[in-house]
Formats: C-alpha cells, sequence, structure tokens
C-alpha cells in the first residue's frame, strides 16, 4: 500500500495570497479587463483562472491602454516602471509582497549609502529585475559560488549583500560564505531577505524527505521556490518531480507500494494538491497522514489603493 506525507505548510504564502485576493477584487470592483505586469504569481492554474476573469498579463506597458487598471505582480516592478504607468495615465495597483519591497528598499539605503552591492539571485527572474532596477549603478548580480570568484571589483571598498527572496537557503548561505571569505568588510541586511515562506517549505522538505521514495512538488516550471523544493529534495537523494498539477503525474513513477512526500510552491493553489491526493488515493489505496513542522500565521495587507474599495 502507499503511503503520503501531506507537508505542511505548504502552498500559498502570506504575500501570494495577498496578490490574488488584490486582483480578484480589483476585477469585482472595476470590472474586466484588469492588466497585471508580468504573471501575478508565478503558477500555470492562477493564471489560467484570472485570464477567464478578465485578467489581461502583459510584459510591456505599450500593450495597456491610457488610463486602464494596472496592477503590479507579488515579484515587484523597477521604479522606471512606476514612472513609465505615470507617465501613461494608468490607474496603478501595487500589490509587490512586502518582503520583496524590503530588498528593494535595502538595496535603495545601501546604494545612497555609497555601497556596491552584491545580490544573489536568478538572472532574468522578475523579482531580480525589480530589485536592481532600484540601483542599477550600484548592483552586480551573481548566482553562484563560481561567480564570487568571478568578481571584479575592489577589496577594500564598502560591500553588502542582498538575496532573491525564493532562492535555497542552503545554497545562499554558502554563496554568502564564500563572499564573506573574499571580501571581510561584507555587510548584509539588518534580517535575511529569504522569505519565511520559502525557508518554511524547505525546511519541511528536509525534514520529511529522509523518510520517502519520491517527492512530488507541485508547482510550475518558472516558480523559483518551487524549482528549490525539487532540487533539495533530489540532494537528499530522492527521487522528485515538479509538476503543475495531476495530468503531470506519470504513472511510471510508482510501484504502489511507495512513501510519497506530497509539497507545494508558494504560489501553487491547494486544489491542485488536493487533486494529487485523490489521484493516489484512487490508483494505489494511499493512505494519508498531515507532517507539520511549523504553523504560520502570517497576514499581508491589501495595497493601499484597494483598501478602501468595496466590489
Amino acid at each position: 500500500m502507499m503511503r503520503v506525507i501531506l507537508a505542511s505548510p505548504r502552498g500559498f504564502c502570506a504575500g501570494v495570497n495577498m496578490a490574488i485576493e488584490s486582483l480578484n477584487l480589483a476585477i469585482q470592483a472595476f470590472g474586466p479587463p484588469v492588466y497585471v505586469y508580468h504573471e501575478i504569481v508565478h503558477n500555470k492554474y492562477v493564471v489560467e483562472y484570472f485570464r477567464a476573469k478578465g485578467g489581461i498579463f502583459v510584459d510591456n506597458l505599450d500593450e495597456v491602454p491610457t488610463d486602464a487598471h494596472l496592477l503590479f505582480s507579488a515579484h515587484g516592478v523597477s521604479p522606471e516602471i512606476r514612472l513609465a504607468a505615470r507617465q501613461r495615465k494608468l490607474d496603478a495597483i501595487d500589490a509587490t509582497c512586502p518582503l520583496v519591497t524590503k530588498v528593494h528598499l535595502e538595496a535603495v539605503r545601501f546604494a545612497k549609502a555609497g555601497y556596491t552591492i552584491i545580490l544573489i539571485g536568478h538572472q532574468g527572474h522578475d523579482e531580480v529585475i525589480g530589485t536592481m532596477g532600484e540601483a542599477p549603478e550600484a548592483i552586480v548580480l551573481i548566482e553562484s559560488e563560481e561567480d564570487v570568484e568571478q568578481l571584479d571589483i575592489p577589496t577594500d571598498g564598502k560591500l553588502a549583500y542582498l538575496t532573491q527572496t525564493t532562492l535555497s537557503v542552503d545554497d545562499a548561505n554558502r554563496i554568502i560564505q564564500c563572499l564573506k571569505r573574499r571580501f571581510p568588510q561584507l555587510e548584509g541586511p539588518p534580517k535575511e531577505d529569504i522569505c519565511y515562506a520559502t525557508q518554511n517549505r524547505q525546511e519541511a522538505v528536509r525534514q520529511l524527505s529522509p523518510e520517502v521514495d519520491i517527492t512530488l512538488v507541485l508547482g510550475s516550471q518558472n516558480s523559483s521556490n518551487s524549482q528549490r523544493l525539487k532540487e533539495l529534495s533530489r540532494e537528499g537523494g530522492v527521487r522528485s518531480h515538479l509538476i503543475d498539477g495531476v495530468v503531470d503525474i506519470d504513472s511510471h513513477w510508482f510501484r504502489g507500494d511507495e512513501t510519497v512526500l506530497v509539497t507545494a510552491g508558494a504560489s501553487a493553489p491547494e486544489s491542485v494538491v488536493e487533486e494529487c491526493v485523490d489521484f493516489l488515493r484512487a490508483e494505489y489505496d494511499a493512505e494519508v497522514e498531515i507532517r507539520s513542522i511549523r504553523d504560520e500565521q502570517v497576514h499581508f495587507p491589501l495595497p493601499q489603493e484597494l483598501r478602501t474599495v468595496v466590489p
């Protein structure tokens, strides 16, 4: 008989909940279409859900009509995009996760104080693009320990590091230690940048994966935090798959007597988790056990632009 360990916490974090609630409320209050700069969150099912309701996702503000309602996604945007939205007279709603905003403010603070900022993150990720836009002349992006050795910056200057909020905690710590060895004067943020939800979901996988034969991570391929969960489980020697939903499950992965860990990235809806668990119950007579490693009670308020809106 198959055994399923359902990890908790999993799925939506407070920032994703806030962004999704914001877009739902904007569509109800203002009517469709509501434009969104980039995907509201990196999840196929969430994006498809909002497309059906009248959300239009754009990668260029030129695609947004003047005076339209525009929502900035949870990943944040650069000051350049904010300025362009004002110049286009767009009715902007800022659904940036507050933990991403924290990193933006740290970048501004360090840059104003004359620091060179080393940003640890993934090239091309929406969050990284937004953070680098706060102080492009002061920020250098690195992705790995190897990149540390290639840095061509003065070893005696004022240096600080920041990180993308959805990185692997272990990978980020290794890179930070490498930076500190090369640049002893390196300073960091007062409080670490990797968000609580990313850390909690990784900690659950770290604790539970030694007990299992295979890990299923619910999340989309462009979701950084979901990718990290898959990688973390694989690093422990466990066969691991990142899937959008039940349609991606391959029956060849199972004999039917495995112990399976099921978790979800911070932008994956609970409904896709439930569908996968129901599938494993139906196909393999799986017994399901919920295992909680931490309780989450974090809630972020709606954007200022929506707090007085009644649909």
